[in-house]
């Protein structure tokens, strides 16, 4: 019978970034095979930040004010929101494919949506519609040819749809032949 075992990691996000801290969180299984070798050849995990006191005191108040402000439903709410808000982008030639999970949406952005083929890296076309995105007061970022939000998890719904009407501003302004 196959094991099922998972492992989360975490990072700056337990503490909104304010002190460093990381950690990872095991299955019962995983413990149990960590602890199951010899101590000397056992998986070594402390690091350079690790067991801090004050960063934990950090990350355990963080934790209580995202349970006590509905932070985790908020972004439920406004993640399926701003996805199907980014959706609406796909009548954009220039648009090829939206997805996402939670608060982290992606649009690609592609010279030919049938075949998906991307632009000429020359014309640095994605670098300039992120440009164009700072023009309007939304800062993110890319890979290669995709757009890729993030927002905080405090976001309301006025806001994602600025997010969404920027985006689709943005585009069309710089291939405005692709809207």
């Amino acid at each position: 019978m196959p094991m099922k075992c998972s492992a989360i990691t975490f990072a700056k996000g337990v503490t909104s970034g304010y002190l460093p801290l990381g950690g990872i969180m095991v299955s019962r299984e995983i413990l149990d095979a960590m602890v199951s070798v010899p101590y000397a050849d056992r998986w070594m995990h402390a690091y350079t930040y690790s067991g801090h006191a004050t960063c934990w005191a950090v990350g355990l108040r963080n934790l209580e004010l995202i349970e006590k402000e509905g932070l985790v439903d908020n972004a439920a709410k406004m993640g399926a929101r701003l996805l199907a808000g980014m959706r609406t982008l796909t009548d954009l030639q220039a648009v090829g494919e939206v997805r996402g999970l939670g608060l982290m949406v992606a649009v690609e952005l592609v010279a030919d949506r049938g075949t998906k083929a991307a632009f000429d890296p020359a014309k640095k076309i994605v670098g300039k519609v992120k440009a164009e995105l700072e023009t309007r007061g939304v800062f993110t970022r890319n890979v290669r040819d995709i757009l890729c939000f993030a927002p905080p998890l405090v976001i309301t719904a006025a806001q994602v749809d600025r997010l969404v009407e920027a985006t689709r501003g943005a585009i069309t302004a710089v291939l405005p032949a692709r809207a």
